[in-house]
């Protein structure tokens, strides 16, 4: 039986255990620090929030997600993390998990759920299923020593 609740303390170490397993599969170095730090956002930060998958009471996937504001829409909600262990892919754990992060942003008035992956993730086949692919839509991320060397006067 599948069973998706928020995170609380008792989850820590399992928590742990897949945010690393995460990290491991997208080849992302932290610290012990930075695990510590998302943990307490997670935990006491109402905007971001943080959601545990069970399988027979086993810890198998989690997912982070944050609510912000939109300019010109209602309120957004960001699927910042989404993992389930190797073990128990393909039997609709992740989808359960995505269902359950937009009736939530829906419920608290932030219906415009949206998420990031890298182009060849096998997640792929499933984010086509339950999402909708901008493929004019190009990411990018600030590099302030770029900037610095073209604003120089």
């Amino acid at each position: 039986m599948m069973e998706i609740n928020f995170l609380t303390e008792s989850d820590r170490a399992c928590w742990e255990v897949l945010a690393r397993g995460k990290d491991t599969y997208f080849k992302v170095e932290r610290s012990d620090d930075a695990y510590e730090r998302t943990w307490r956002r997670l935990l006491d930060d109402g905007r971001i929030r943080g959601i545990a998958a069970r399988l027979d009471g086993r810890m198998v996937g989690i997912a982070h997600y944050l609510f912000h504001a939109s300019v010109w829409y209602a309120g957004k909600c960001y699927l910042a993390d989404l993992f389930v262990n190797e073990e128990v892919r393909r039997r609709g754990i992740a989808t359960a998990m995505i269902e359950w992060v937009a009736r939530d942003a829906r419920e608290h008035d932030f219906p415009g759920l949206y998420w990031n992956t890298l182009e060849d993730a096998p997640a792929r086949a499933l984010y086509d299923k339950v999402g909708k692919f901008h493929k004019e839509l190009i990411h990018y991320a600030y590099r302030r020593d770029a900037n610095q060397a073209s604003t120089r006067r």
